[in-house]
């Protein structure tokens, strides 16, 4: 029988459908699970007839593979996904690939590539975005660590990722270690960050404007013609215009508590260690938290007064108002998130292709949209580019939008109803447009009850001055640090 060209381990959803993706390219597959009863479930299931090798050992599995042997892991992250690695170590040989598709946190996988390496073993993290369907018919894949083992696996991954319409795929090789991992936990915070945007607009919409079901689905529809085309807004006017056994709505039917599995927390993390601004990201994640504490908000209703919210003016002019908002917003989001990304390539030396990271988030992934074709042509003009928000083309669209912006968010604030994506967006873009904020007063502060020290305006950066404010204290100051 002809050997496998790679191994899968885990049949979870993830991992059976990468298998029939896989089997379906052309390739030979072997599979395990811990579970092996699955094993058998899946061979004389889906599998049946396939060029697919049920294995029920890990000794098997790496017998009944081509040298260099290569083992995708889909399994739980953190400890069972070590153990798994621990156990593969004992079995393969030197040269042979591990690969972690899970979701896992890219610290460890800086530590699992360094530790596989040591072993004369080559390793890779790589994100895996689009869930089921895009496990099936073509995920994005975002690969990272032992560049050596590239070469091996490009030709697996790349047809079975996402193809775009030009007929280039949605998988390109990341960087170092916890590059391709770090770069789906940013892709997932964005995620975060558009759905809680598409929530606030529709929140909007239903409680100042007293829109239908029906016409946020038209709206909804609309604006995926145009520059808001992506699979979030596709998706949400099919929710809105779905309807429940009884002939309702059935979105009005979900209670309004929303889930987490931490990759949005962690990109929040990692921006406070990197000391980058991620407040719109950030302030999805607490929406999330905030949503979780149900029982304690119905509460704390009864305790307060409310705003009723109302509208004058023209309707249709303040959803293209919701529009502009919207879409300045996501702007600002994925600002922030490619900043993130440049800090981090910085810091652990890897060489991020930005234009490239677009391009394969445009298929295949959950915030796949026509939006993206503009970043890539942002980042092939200037692939140094500072900040997002300074290319010429979403300099001009965040110009155009500032009064609809500003007029969205003020007119939220004023019915009581919580923006708190868009808000923090809005406050972000003005901060950073501001030659001047207001913390010289904080550092006047800090080196008042501190003796933390301050930079003036009339010396060069980086020389430190302490004033011995209140004629108490001393000459002595404390040491500078930054986040």
């Amino acid at each position: 029988m002809k050997k496998a060209d790679i191994g899968l381990i885990g049949l979870g959803v993830m991992g059976e459908n990468l298998l029939m993706n896989m089997e379906s390219k052309g390739f030979t597959v072997a599979c395990f699970n811990r579970t092996t009863s699955k094993v058998t479930d899946f061979i004389e299931g889906r599998a049946k007839g396939k060029n697919i090798i049920g294995c029920y050992s890990l000794q098997e599995l790496a017998n009944n593979l081509a040298k260099p042997r290569k083992v995708m892991i889909m399994v739980k992250a953190g400890a069972p996904v070590d153990a798994t690695i621990d156990s593969l170590l004992d079995i393969l040989e030197e040269g042979d690939i591990i690969i972690d598709g899970g979701n896992s946190h890219f610290p460890d996988t800086m530590a699992r590539c360094a530790r596989v390496e040591a072993k004369g073993l080559r390793y890779i993290g790589m994100g895996v975005s689009g869930g089921e369907e895009g496990a099936l018919n073509g995920p994005s894949l975002m690969p990272g660590g032992s560049s050596q083992a590239w070469p091996y696996v490009k030709d697996i991954f790349t047809k079975i990722s996402a193809e775009l319409e030009d007929g280039s795929h949605c998988c390109t090789w990341i960087g170092e270690n916890g590059a391709g991992h770090f770069v789906k936990m940013v892709h997932n915070g964005i995620e975060y960050g558009d759905m809680q945007l598409i929530c606030e607009a529709y929140d909007l919409m239903r409680k100042l404007l007293g829109l239908s079901n029906d016409k946020m689905h038209e709206v909804f529809s609309k604006w995926n013609e145009g520059e808001l085309d992506s699979y979030l807004i596709e998706i949400t006017k099919n929710i809105l215009n779905f309807k429940d056994e009884d002939g309702s709505f059935l979105v009005e039917k979900i209670l309004d508590t929303a889930g987490q599995k931490g990759t949005g927390k962690w990109t929040s993390i990692a921006a406070l260690d990197q000391g980058v601004p991620l407040t719109l990201i950030s302030e999805a994640v607490y929406a999330r938290c905030l949503s979780a504490i149900k029982e304690e908000r119905v509460e704390a209703s009864k305790h307060f007064s409310h705003i009723k919210p109302e509208f004058k003016g023209n309707l249709d002019e303040f959803i293209e108002d919701i529009r502009k908002a919207l879409y300045a917003a996501k702007i600002i989001s994925y600002a922030q998130g490619y900043s993130l990304m440049r800090a981090a390539a910085k810091e652990y030396g890897w060489n991020l292709e930005y234009g490239n990271i677009a391009l394969i988030w445009r298929g295949g992934c959950i915030i796949r949209s026509r939006f993206l074709g503009k970043i890539k042509e942002a980042y092939d003009k200037n692939p140094d580019l500072a900040n997002l928000m300074l290319d010429d083309y979403f300099k001009k669209t965040l110009e155009d939008a500032s009064a609809s912006f500003r007029k969205v968010v003020a007119m939220a604030a004023l019915n009581g109803i919580p923006v708190p994506a868009m808000s923090s967006a809005l406050a972000y873009f003005d901060g950073y447009k501001s030659a001047n904020l207001p913390a010289n007063l904080l550092q006047a502060q800090r080196d008042y009850f501190g003796a933390h020290t301050y930079e003036r305006v009339d010396g060069a950066r980086g020389d430190f001055h302490h004033t011995n404010w209140t004629g108490h204290g001393g000459k002595t100051s404390a040491s500078t640090y930054n986040a």
